[in-house]
């Protein structure tokens, strides 16, 4: 699904905020304009009582002290309740409209935005924290539910009276009237000093630090179980502590600093009007040749006065969110620029499983030094080749490339002969089977769990697959097998026992390439030795990238790639680096010194000290 109305970022940055949210209303957008213009009749409908109380005091003064002889105030009193109840009735139905049309935008808001990470390449969630996400798509779709339901025909009604006061201003009494619009400007000119400038860019730090607290709030959540593993409460929450803390200030310092004069003072003159209406009633009462009209034209303004604060207060929220459905606006408008892995014009299909990296160059946004730098060498089809090299060496974000979780910035990567840019998404990821690192199982069955890489597969077919990867030993632990809840409320799995079941997830994927990332890592010896088990079978006949870091998994492969700084440093067989005397084979003399280290005991020191096997080298 595109950006609303099919907009690009440039087109979306033409229109303005309120056009743009009404623009994910879709049809439902006729209801907010609906819903404002009687939001605006409801506010003029309301001036009624106010009128009709001028005819009460209009009448009343005429008569005075003979009050029984103002007949007509008990027809006043009915045209004012009916006016009233007019006015709340139409209000009602203009926030029906609104609500109507403001749930579908945020409605649409979610599901543009999930539907457009759909698309993203998976690269861009490994440089978005989830809970940030989480916070832009469901978080920033709320904020503008308030605005587009409850402040847009608040303030179109507040406009209309703005309007209706000024009309009413003038047509009794113009002086009196522009005593009372005194305090309307002065409040304005506050309201613009607080929403303006510096304050518009504090609205984009403090939805900010919204953002960065949600997220590291999540991490923290997450984190509980290592961080009471290691004790280490008090740092990990450093981070947390300090996103709130900085919300905090910023919360207080536009509040109490920047805001508390102008807003102190605004609120002052509009409930203040008879500060500026008595002064000037007094000074033009001598000259009035028409005493009782104009004290019935000086009570209504101070009845009517009353209506002020409330317009003002109105107009104020409205600016204030604005800007915050602004700042949610921009955030989600983010989501949906990030670039997404679209479908080639003309789509080519690879005539082959081979891999071959033709001098590819990439760098990460926003790095300062490229994560590939000319990198070249190929994956022969049914062969196993090994990315192996110092920590940031480049070595999965080489391997990133091939499913195109990021497109290369320059040279290719080809797959069967065919550039990984120039294949049909769908058809490239139904050629290339995962096994990640850090995996994550789903709160389901095992069965559904496995069979999520092929949704249609037949029970039977999930159980050869689990077979295949060594996880014969985790059925039969489980008493409900196959069909163990995971997670909160099932059994809860080892990582060796998770990586296990993620291979067995590949294997039942049957895709004729596979690319593993560190599939030992986090296993114990016993878990490492069948997971060497489910990697032959899941090689066997297809095309293997494999990530490495223990080296002892990667000296059977056919190649052997040394990735170094983001460039090729040196490759070919293990026997080969070995003999080159490389940074390979200084890597696997390290190696080896590493795994012939043991822990030996001291009893008469009751310390413990690592020693060399006999026949190692210290």
């Amino acid at each position: 699904m595109s950006a609303p109305g099919g907009e690009g970022p440039g087109e979306r940055e033409r229109h303005g905020s309120i056009g743009q949210l009404l623009a994910f209303a879709g049809p439902r957008r006729a209801l907010t304009y609906l819903g404002c213009a009687l939001s605006a009749v409801s506010m003029i409908i309301s001036f009624g009582p106010y009128v009709c109380v001028w005819f009460v005091a209009r009448d009343l003064i005429a008569v005075a002290p003979r009050w029984t002889e103002a007949t007509g105030i008990a027809v006043y009193g009915w045209w004012a309740l009916a006016f009233a109840a007019a006015s709340i009735a139409v209000y009602f139905l203009a926030l029906m409209c609104t609500h109507l049309a403001a749930f579908r935008c945020a409605s649409n808001m979610r599901k543009q935005a999930t539907e457009h990470l759909m698309h993203t390449s998976l690269g861009y969630f490994d440089t978005h924290a989830s809970g940030a996400l989480r916070r832009v798509v469901d978080g920033c779709a709320s904020e503008t539910e308030g605005l587009l339901a409850h402040k847009l025909p608040d303030t179109a009604g507040s406009i209309a009276m703005i309007v209706g006061m000024l009309v009413l201003f003038f047509v009794f009494d113009w002086r009196l009237g522009l005593a009372c619009l005194v305090p309307v400007a002065l409040s304005l000119v506050c309201m613009f000093y607080m929403m303006g400038g510096r304050g518009m860019d504090f609205m984009r730090r403090y939805m900010g630090s919204l953002v960065t607290m949600n997220k590291t709030g999540t991490e923290y959540v997450r984190g509980i179980p290592v961080v009471k593993v290691f004790q280490q409460t008090v740092y990990s929450f450093k981070a947390f502590h300090d996103a709130i803390d900085e919300f905090t200030r910023l919360a207080q310092d536009y509040a109490v600093t920047w805001c508390q004069n102008p807003q102190s003072f605004s609120l002052t003159v509009i409930n203040g009007v008879a500060m500026f209406l008595v002064p000037v009633a007094v000074l033009l009462a001598p000259g009035e040749t028409d005493p009782v009209h104009f004290l019935a034209n000086v009570a209504f303004y101070a009845i009517f006065s009353a209506v002020i604060p409330t317009a003002m207060t109105r107009v104020m929220f409205m600016s204030d969110a604005v800007q915050t459905a602004t700042d949610a606006l921009q955030r989600v408008s983010e989501v949906l620029d990030a670039p997404e892995i679209k479908a080639p014009a003309a789509p080519q299909v690879p005539q082959g499983n081979d891999i071959v990296f033709d001098d590819v160059s990439f760098c990460y946004e926003g790095a300062d030094s490229p994560a590939l730098s000319h990198v070249s060498f190929t994956v022969p089809a049914g062969s196993t080749v090994a990315l192996v090299g110092p920590s940031g060496g480049g070595k999965s974000t080489a391997a990133s490339l091939v499913p195109r979780f990021w497109d290369a910035d320059e040279g290719q990567v080809r797959v069967g002969g065919v550039d990984v840019r120039s294949v049909d998404p769908q058809v490239l990821m139904g050629r290339v089977a995962f096994v990640f690192q850090a995996n994550r199982l789903f709160s389901q069955s095992i069965l559904e769990n496995v069979r999520a890489a092929r949704p249609d597969a037949r029970r039977d077919e999930v159980m050869a697959a689990l077979a295949a990867a060594q996880c014969d030993d985790i059925l039969a632990k489980l008493p409900d097998g196959i069909d163990a809840q995971v997670g909160t409320g099932g059994v809860y799995l080892s990582g060796g026992e998770v990586q296990r079941l993620m291979l067995a997830r590949a294997i039942l994927r049957d895709a004729p390439i596979v690319v593993l990332d560190e599939a030992t890592a986090f296993a114990d010896p016993e878990n490492e030795v069948l997971i060497q088990r489910a990697l032959g079978r899941l090689s066997q006949g297809r095309t293997t990238l494999m990530i490495a870091h223990r080296l002892s998994t990667v000296r059977n492969a056919d190649k052997i790639v040394v990735l170094d700084h983001g460039q090729v440093a040196e490759q070919g067989a293990h026997e080969e680096l070995v003999a080159a005397g490389g940074l390979y084979a200084r890597m696997w003399a390290d190696y080896e010194q590493a795994v012939s280290w043991r822990i030996r005991a001291n009893s008469s020191e009751e310390t413990c000290s690592l020693m060399p096997e006999e026949g190692g080298d210290r």
